[in-house]
């Protein structure tokens, strides 16, 4: 595989041409000029580990991320004992893939739970579970605050504080957290929150646009930068001030990117993120 120009920090998420191969994302990313891409658990399993690994170091892409640990708020018990050890496999699937991040989506209430100050606790409580294994694995997990529409069924953390309090509880090296534009673009402490989390704390950075009206599957409502209403400036700059040199990934769920074109997408993502994402960092 070859590349013909390059777009430097730029992280290709997978789930932004989400109907593509393992093989055919990293091709794809590889034509487009990316040095990295995202994966997810999924289309990796589709092929097994082993072969995974060999596709990804065939390709020379740097994986940037594992997506996704979690989903860990039930209570104690069998489920809880069956979602922690996943998240071990997850582990080792990032460390096997070569990369650091583990992303963990939290989970939201169990079905018939309304005690939403315990799920939380039950989060921090599993993480602290799992945190051992992270630093064994040598990745850490990286804890993906999302927007409050989702507390409910996929996440009860929803601010980069939450997030915080829970990922400070731990060393740097085992848990973090993730800066995704989508998630919290919204939140008037969002700033403050990127300057406590420092370069420390921020493993993942994801950028992807907020747009309107949303879908009947609010899950889709991410759009290319430049297409919804989100300012990409300060949250990025506030990001770079930290110190923060890791990949930018951009990470969309949405039908109407889903079905174009893979190459096209790829190429667009690139445009919009050296027009504005790039010009606020170092």
């Amino acid at each position: 595989m070859s590349a013909t120009t390059s777009h430097g920090r730029l992280s290709l998420n997978q789930a932004t041409i989400k109907y593509a191969t393992l093989s055919e994302a990293l091709q794809v990313a590889v034509d487009a000029g990316y040095r990295s891409i995202g994966l997810w658990r999924e289309p990796v399993q589709e092929v097994g580990l082993d072969r995974a690994v060999d596709l990804v170091a065939d390709s020379g892409l740097r994986v940037s991320s594992l997506c996704r640990g979690g989903f860990f708020t039930v209570a104690s018990g069998p489920e809880r004992d069956r979602a922690l050890d996943d998240n071990r496999r997850a582990l080792e699937e990032a460390h096997r893939l070569g990369t650091e991040i583990l992303v963990l989506v939290c989970g939201g209430l169990p079905a018939g739970d309304r005690d939403l100050v315990g799920a939380r606790e039950r989060v921090r409580d599993a993480i602290g579970a799992l945190a051992g294994d992270a630093a064994d694995a040598g990745v850490t997990l990286a804890l993906e605050p999302l927007h409050p529409m989702y507390a409910a069924d996929r996440a009860v953390i929803n601010t980069l504080g939450q997030a915080l309090d829970i990922a400070e509880q731990f060393p740097a090296e085992a848990v973090g957290v993730v800066v995704d534009t989508f998630h919290l673009w919204w939140d008037p402490e969002v700033i403050a929150q990127i300057a406590r989390a420092g370069r420390e704390r921020i493993t993942s950075y994801q950028v992807c646009d907020w747009i309107t009206p949303l879908p009947a599957d609010n899950l889709l409502a991410r759009g290319v930068p430049g297409d919804g209403h989100i300012d990409f400036g300060p949250i990025t700059a506030a990001v770079a001030a930290t110190g923060y040199a890791g990949d930018v990934e951009c990470e969309i769920f949405n039908a109407d990117v889903w079905d174009r074109p893979f190459a096209e997408v790829a190429a667009l993502v690139a445009d919009r993120y050296h027009a504005l994402i790039e010009p606020h960092l170092p």
